[in-house]
């Protein structure tokens, strides 16, 4: 956990978004409906934007901070609350301060303006309340607990994205995937969402993909799909992990994309009982240090089949095919 040299403010800051509202050519205005944005999910979905043609969304924000920030006996003086806006993609960054309320300065309120054009896909969204501590200005002092998602392309505000699968033959498909072609799926990483590439030139393939057959083909495709999803989290730490920015003092950073989601849903289990930014920092020494590294192989294997359901797909396959056998047999 990281250490600050002065006191930081006790309590969690709640950040809401309350309203979407976006503007097109010539200052046209148009709210965009309330189940474009999911309070529990903590995403604002612009891809349901009826209009094609929108050129900023106003984002009404909300952020309530605790009531000892303006205690009379605090040791911050000038609290103000900022909300940062940045999307890792294409290094955009913005930043607002909301303005407080009448409820003691605990509630503060503001709007954000994202401009389309500065954005590609996924932004982030979180509030900082920043003070001056020890007669130093500047000092962040509380930030919220977990940040807020515009998705620019999606339709469903979730903050989970659902796996692409495609299916294609390998030896006729993109010239990349022909070294696969005694493979039956491989998963490419290197795009927005990880797609799982599905070779159809693979015997049978297609068919289990799709679910068609008897009880114990139905099994197998159970087993089939665990054993995919492995390989799909697998492979997806290990890229989130390949690649990650640090700052001066070594500290690395999650990234602000899918890879952020994918490490911090897996690494409780890859380095259990530690805070995840000790946890960040454990993997990323072991992966670029010179040991630790193959000693984290078991726990991310652990971690990905979990994450399957591995366990329990095998032990109703097992049990579905004990039955089936004494079926059979009667």
């Amino acid at each position: 956990m990281r250490g600050y040299p002065y006191e930081r403010l006790a309590g969690s800051v709640t950040f809401r978004v309350t309203a979407v509202e976006l503007r097109g050519p010539g200052e046209i205005r148009e709210p965009l409906d309330t189940r474009a944005f999911s309070t529990v999910e903590q995403v604002v979905a612009l891809g349901l934007a009826e209009r094609d043609d929108w050129e900023t969304a106003r984002l009404t924000l909300t952020a309530v901070i605790p009531g000892r920030a303006s205690a009379p006996d605090g040791p911050w003086t000038d609290i103000r609350v900022a909300v940062v806006l940045t999307e890792g993609a294409t290094n955009a960054r913005t930043t607002v301060c909301l303005e407080p309320g009448a409820e003691g300065g605990r509630e503060w309120a503001g709007h954000l303006d994202l401009w389309r054009d500065d954005h590609l896909d996924r932004a982030t969204m979180t509030a900082h309340v920043i003070a001056t501590v020890g007669g130093v200005r500047g000092r962040v002092i509380a930030a919220s607990d977990r940040d807020w998602i515009v998705d620019l392309k999606s339709d469903v505000p979730l903050r989970e994205r659902e796996l692409e699968v495609a299916q294609v033959g390998f030896r006729e498909g993109p010239e990349w995937l022909r070294a696969f072609g005694d493979m039956p799926w491989t998963v490419d990483t290197s795009g927005e969402v990880p797609t799982v590439h599905v070779n159809t030139d693979f015997e049978g393939m297609a068919d289990l993909i799709e679910g068609h057959g008897t009880a114990t083909e139905s099994l197998v495709q159970d087993l089939l799909h665990a054993q995919m999803c492995t390989d799909v989290w697998t492979a997806v730490f290990h890229t989130a992990i390949g690649d990650l920015e640090v700052e001066e003092d070594g500290t690395p950073l999650f990234p602000q994309d899918w890879r952020g989601e994918v490490l911090r849903e897996m690494l409780p289990d890859v380095v259990p009982g530690r805070p995840l930014e000790d946890a960040l920092r454990v993997v990323h020494t072991g992966r670029t240090g010179s040991s630790g590294w193959t000693e984290l192989q078991p726990l991310i294997h652990y971690a990905a089949t979990r994450r399957a359901d591995v366990p329990k797909v095998l032990t109703a396959t097992i049990r579905g095919l004990d039955r089936l056998d004494r079926e059979t047999d009667s």
